[in-house]
């Protein structure tokens, strides 16, 4: 491979393009539930504490130079692309459209059996130690913790795009969309709010997405649910914590408690900006 003037400039704009994508998502997310609505949405903070600005601004940087790494692994994956190498095809409904929506379901399903298994190895004890205790600094997560690696987990994290872009024949665009939707997920799981009603994770049928509870519990105890979208391999090998669904319907209890008062008589919260120096859990 042959790192050409132009490809040197695709570099620079998409590892722009994906810093002011993470900003504009978590950015917004962060600015909405963390400052703007604060005062009105508290009551769904699954954790009652506030995150300290020190944890925030590590996160921020890990993200950043994660967010590089994903450009040096995805920038050559482009090339191959370009090159006919991969498994890319054009125009978009040369498969038909249902190809396409197929596509991305796989590309769903693929992921959330890579992230359980390379999440378990990075529990192993020396990955832990050295590599994905990065991670777990955070331990009342917020939007800003949706990337905060450790160089050698970004590689791990971003090997799902090579993976799929050698082995399942896809649209450019189909990529796009499922790079997009793994990112709304992470920041749902990393949000710190549940808005999912009761009897979610004990539906027959519900019960196997995962929801923000759950990734919230894997950041407080850590030696528990490993999976991404879905409960089915956490659900499979034993590794729910043994109290998820207790803890989910403790949390959803404590919203439906709040919104059952009538706005005119619930207590008024008061913003005190030291919360910004506070000690994280």
């Amino acid at each position: 491979m042959i790192f050409t003037l132009t490809d040197t400039f695709e570099l620079l704009a998409l590892l722009l393009s994906m810093n002011i994508e993470y900003l504009i998502f978590t950015g917004l997310f962060f600015l909405f539930f963390y400052v703007w609505k604060r005062k009105k949405y508290w009551y769904l903070k699954i954790q009652q504490r506030y995150p300290a600005k020190k944890h925030m601004i590590r996160d921020i940087l890990y993200s950043f130079s994660t967010i590089v790494i994903f450009g040096l692994v995805i920038i050559p994956v482009m090339w191959a692309s370009k090159h006919g190498l991969t498994r890319i095809y054009h125009p978009i409904d040369k498969y038909g459209y249902g190809y396409y929506f197929l596509s991305l379901v796989i590309m769903v399903i693929i992921h959330d059996a890579y992230f359980y298994w390379t999440h378990r190895f990075l529990h192993w004890k020396p990955m832990y130690k050295w590599v994905h205790v990065t991670h777990h600094l955070s331990l009342n997560p917020t939007p800003f913790s949706v990337y905060a690696f450790h160089p050698v987990e970004a590689v791990v994290e971003v090997g799902i795009i090579p993976l799929i872009a050698f082995t399942i024949p896809h649209h450019g665009s189909a990529i796009t969309i499922f790079t997009l939707y793994q990112l709304f997920i992470n920041l749902l799981g990393h949000l710190g709010y549940e808005f999912l009603p009761k009897g979610f994770t004990t539906h027959k049928v519900f019960k196997w997405h995962n929801t923000s509870t759950h990734h919230n519990m894997h950041h407080r105890f850590i030696k528990c649910n490993f999976g991404l979208y879905f409960n089915f391999w956490d659900r499979i090998m034993s590794t729910n914590h043994p109290k998820y669904e207790e803890i989910f319907e403790s949390v959803v209890a404590q919203r439906e408690q709040h919104e059952a008062i009538p706005e005119s008589v619930v207590p008024p919260v008061e913003i005190d900006l030291s919360f910004m120096e506070s000690e994280n859990i």
